[in-house]
C-alpha cells in the first residue's frame, strides 16, 4: 500500500506512521526527519531549511521534492510505503502524480489547534535518531533519553508557542487544501485524534483495514 498521513504539526502523524508501518511491513517515510538530518548534518540543502524551519516556516517545495523522490526510488519502497510530512502543498501534490506515484489511502488525522499547542509543548525528539516522544502521551520507557537508541531527548526549536502558532497558521492555508484534493480522488480518510495514542491507533488501523490483534 501506499499511504500518506495528513494532519496539523503535533496531530500524531509520525507516532501512527510508525505503527501501521511496522502493521504492514513497509518504511514509514517523514520528510521532517530527513530534512532534520541534513540540518544537523550541516549540508547546503540542511543549511538552506534552516533558514526556513527556524522561524516555522515551510521548506520550497523544490528541496523537499528533491529529497522525497530520491527516497523513493530506494529498494525498501517496492512493495510499498507511507509518507509523513509529504506532500505539504498542492504544488507538492502535484509533482507527486507527475513522478507516477498513486496514492491508496490518505489518512487526516484532525486534532483542534488548541489541543496542538498543548501537544506540541510536551514533544521531544531524539538527538540521535530522531524517534519522537511526548511527555505525556507518548513518554520514553527511559526518561529523557531514546529507548532505541539510548541517547538525550531534546526539545525542538520548532516547538516553541509562538512557532507553532506561526505553523499551524501556514498547516491551514498551505496544506489544509490537500484534503479537499485527495477527498475529489476518493481517497480520502478522516480521523478524529483522541487523547490517548492507543486510541487513535484503533481508529486508524480500522480506516486502514489492518485486523486488530488477538
Amino acid at each position: 500500500m501506499k499511504i500518506m498521513f495528513l494532519g496539523a504539526p503535533g496531530a500524531g502523524k509520525g507516532t501512527q506512521a510508525e505503527v501501521v508501518s511496522e502493521a504492514l511491513s513497509i518504511p514509514a517515510i517523514s520528510t521532517g526527519a530527513i530534512i532534520r538530518s541534513a540540518i544537523k548534518q550541516g549540508t547546503e540543502t540542511g543549511l538552506l531549511a534552516k533558514t526556513y524551519t527556524d522561524r516555522g516556516a515551510l521548506v520550497p517545495d523544490d528541496v523537499v521534492v528533491g529529497i522525497v523522490k530520491e527516497r523513493l526510488a530506494a529498494d525498501d519502497c517496492r512493495r510499498g510505503f507511507i509518507l509523513d510530512g509529504f506532500p505539504r502543498t498542492l504544488a507538492q501534490a502535484e509533482a507527486l502524480d507527475a513522478m507516477g506515484i498513486e496514492l491508496d489511502l490518505v489518512l487526516s488525522i484532525e486534532v483542534p489547534d488548541e489541543e496542538i499547542i498543548d501537544r506540541m509543548g510536551g514533544r521531544r525528539v531524539c538527538s540521535g535518531c530522531g524517534a519522537t516522544y511526548h511527555m505525556k502521551y507518548n513518554p520514553s520507557e527511559k526518561g529523557e533519553r531514546c529507548e532505541r537508541c539510548d541517547q538525550p531527548l531534546t526539545v525542538r526549536k520548532d516547538d516553541a508557542p509562538e512557532v507553532v502558532l506561526s505553523r499551524l497558521a501556514g498547516y491551514h492555508k498551505e496544506t489544509a487544501p490537500l484534503k479537499d484534493y485527495y477527498k475529489a480522488k476518493g481517497i480520502l480518510k478522516m480521523v478524529r485524534g483522541q487523547e490517548r495514542v492507543e486510541d487513535t491507533t484503533d481508529l486508524i488501523m480500522k480506516a486502514v483495514g489492518i485486523e486488530p490483534k488477538a
